[in-house]
Order: structure tokens, then C-alpha cells, then sequence
């Protein structure tokens, strides 16, 4: 350990080092944002600081979930995504999928179940334009048990039933609760379903923790990343600050567009958008 002392006053040494306390740990998470980014080609990036680390893994990830919110988040844009524009943040958006935030700048409804965004036909192909989505806080397998990442499961992963012990994502748990596990008591693998016309990611167990991964978990679970990575709180996780431009949708009916007026994005694009702000998947 270096001799050089940060401190103008040196004289005054305590007996012994104190470990980095809470204040310190949650001010030093803040500078850095780790996620696992997923593509239309099959990988698993890790990203930290939006820089890429290490090689992009194919195929599928060994993760441990480490924490999720208990409900499905929602996420609205008004317009359409251009790939060229400065990304902003949503217009709208729920943790919890029940009530708009405080901080969304163009709330569409009072809450998430009245909303006419919610309307099958106010989305492409014939889906919502609010969309769901979920955030996990994970740790990867094979990574210091110390840095949690974020992984984004779109709405397209979330829903639907499970064969075997394969699963979207909300079927997975239901399948690991129904055979006395948790999610962050489990090794999950994460792949892409090479059957899908789309991405989708889907979910399946590999074992129980061993009493060392249980004990880092745990740990993790008590990093202020493990509820800052859940939160669709958008500036903060994915450092876009931009608001939307004011938009009247609050106020009129949404526009419900057919198959031929959706929106289609290439592999090209959906790479870009994830890159900034993650999978931002289309309704189900």
C-alpha cells in the first residue's frame, strides 16, 4: 500500500482502514452502468459504460437473477423510432404497470388499465402502444460475484406458456416457484429461441446455487444497483436526459394502425436502439 497520504493533515491515523461505507458505495455505482445487451443476431454483449467488454457471448448466457420488480414495468413513445433522431426519454412510462411516474412528462392516462394506449390497435401490428417490458438485475456466471448487470426482457419474451423446463420469461418463474425454487436461487440459462420470426429471449434452470454463489447473491441484493437496474428510471440506467417533445396524445385517440402502417425495424436498427436504450420491443 502506497505511503502517500490524501489528507492535509496527516497527523490523525486511524487504528484501522474502514471498509467503503453505504453513502460511498451508492455515489460510486452511479459512475457506472454495466448491461447485458442482446441483438437479432444471437449475442449477449457486455456493456459497461456503453463501452463493450470482453467477447460477445453466442447463443446463450449463464446469469443469476438477482432482483426484479413483483410486476410487469410499461413503457410508451409517442412517435415512431427513428433511428437518426437523439434518443429521448419515454413519454410515459410504470414501473409497477399499474400508474404512470411522477417523472414521465407526457402521462397518457391516470392509470395504466383506462389508458387508450393500452388498446389493442393503438400499436404496430395490431398490438398496445404502451409496451411491456421487464428489468433484471443479474449477475453473470463466470464474472466477479460483486458487479451486477442489467438485462432487458421485452414484451415478446415475457409472455406465453413454457415447454419442459424451457420458458418466457414470466412462465419461468411461475415454473421455478411450482418446484420450490426462487429465481435467485437458481443457475438460469438465457438463449435465443431459434424457432421465433423475432427475437425472443426464452429461460431454463441449470442448478441450484452452490453455498458460495448463494452468499454472493445475497450480497448483490444489498448494491444500490440492484434497485436502481429494475427501475425504469431511463436517464439514470441508460444516460439518455432529453425529454420528449410535447405531445397532445394525452388528450386525443389513438391512432389504431393496421399491419401495413406498422413500423419495421431491420436487425441494423434494432442493433442501434439497443445500444442506447436496450430492447425496447414491440407488443406482443
Amino acid at each position: 500500500m502506497s505511503e502517500v497520504s490524501i489528507y492535509k493533515d496527516g497527523s490523525a491515523v486511524s487504528a484501522s482502514r474502514r471498509p467503503p461505507s453505504a453513502l460511498g458505495q451508492t455515489m460510486a455505482s452511479n459512475g457506472t452502468n454495466r448491461r447485458i445487451q442482446t441483438s437479432n443476431v444471437g449475442t449477449f454483449k457486455r456493456m459497461v459504460n456503453g463501452e463493450q467488454v470482453g467477447a460477445a457471448v453466442r447463443g446463450e448466457l449463464d446469469i443469476i437473477i438477482a432482483n426484479a420488480l413483483p410486476k410487469v414495468s410499461r413503457v410508451f413513445y409517442a412517435k415512431q423510432y427513428d433511428p437518426s433522431a437523439e434518443p429521448t426519454l419515454p413519454d410515459c412510462w410504470s414501473n409497477a404497470g399499474d400508474v404512470p411516474e411522477a417523472s414521465a412528462s407526457a402521462k397518457q392516462s391516470d392509470n395504466c388499465a383506462d389508458c387508450k394506449q393500452n388498446i389493442a390497435g393503438s400499436g404496430a401490428n395490431g398490438g398496445r402502444a404502451c409496451r411491456f417490458q421487464r428489468r433484471l438485475a443479474v449477475l453473470v456466471v463466470g464474472e466477479p460475484y460483486d458487479e451486477l448487470y442489467q438485462l432487458n426482457v421485452p414484451a415478446k419474451s415475457l409472455f406465453g406458456k413454457g415447454e419442459g423446463n424451457v420458458h418466457p420469461f414470466e412462465s419461468y418463474v411461475r415454473f421455478l416457484l411450482n418446484n420450490g425454487e426462487s429465481p435467485d436461487t437458481v443457475v438460469t440459462t438465457v438463449s435465443y429461441d431459434a424457432d421465433a420470426d423475432t427475437m425472443q429471449l426464452q429461460f431454463s434452470p441449470v442448478r441450484a446455487l452452490t453455498d458460495d454463489e448463494y452468499t454472493a447473491v445475497q450480497k448483490a441484493q444489498a448494491l444500490p444497483e440492484a434497485q436502481s437496474y429494475v427501475k425504469l428510471t431511463v436517464a439514470q440506467v441508460d444516460r439518455v436526459k432529453k425529454l420528449p417533445a410535447a405531445t397532445e396524445t394525452a388528450a386525443s385517440e389513438p391512432t389504431v394502425r393496421t399491419a401495413g402502417d406498422a413500423e419495421t425495424r431491420s436487425p441494423d436498427v434494432e442493433g442501434k436502439l439497443a445500444s442506447v436504450l436496450g430492447e425496447w420491443a414491440d407488443e406482443d
